[in-house]
């Protein structure tokens, strides 16, 4: 079943909503980011677990909340694309607390082999009410990412630079490839 479970992560403002929005629009069923549903519900009700008030807190409720999604996935038919998920949430928790939440969580709870990646983009890079951190952060969390993914047995599939119905393209394409 996880398999079926495509993960898109790498850089913070790369695309990758861009790229799950297409993948939507062609009829996939796509897992919005959790981290972004976080902060819209806690700036909504005036809660702290924000990333730039309490990131612990915070990445503790995207484990939490992409828990939940796998679970709600299981719904689906066929390929379910997910704007980042687990691994990155434990990538969060593990570089800011210390806690080794990689290996708790990425292990038992596994994706398809290959996770696509969104590399620096700066060109298109923005920042917004719920992506506060500028690019150096960015760039940061991109590399605990780019050493988490394969050093738990993930390939990373870095997408091109393109446009977003190219890279939708490119990614459905490598998926076929690998199910051949």
């Amino acid at each position: 079943m996880s398999e079926r479970y495509v993960v898109l992560s790498g850089c913070s403002g790369g695309g990758k909503s861009s790229i799950l929005a297409e993948l939507r629009r062609r009829g996939y069923a796509v897992v919005e980011e959790p981290g972004r549903r976080i902060i819209q519900s806690e700036m909504a009700s005036g809660s702290q677990a924000l990333p730039w008030v309490d990131i612990a807190a915070f990445a503790r409720r995207a484990i939490e909340t992409s828990l939940a999604d796998r679970v709600a996935a299981a719904a689906s038919a066929g390929w379910v694309f997910f704007d980042r998920g687990l691994i990155d949430a434990a990538v969060a928790l593990e570089h800011a607390t210390g806690e080794p939440a990689i290996e708790r969580y990425g292990r038992p709870h596994r994706y398809h082999h290959t996770v696509f990646f969104t590399p620096p983009w700066p060109e298109i890079y923005a920042s917004d009410p719920e992506r506060r951190h500028g690019l150096d952060d960015a760039l940061g969390e991109y590399r605990r990412l780019e050493h988490a993914y394969p050093a738990l047995g993930y390939r990373l599939a870095v997408l091109p630079k393109v446009g977003v119905a190219a890279r939708a393209d490119a990614v459905l394409a490598a998926l076929e490839v690998n199910a051949a």
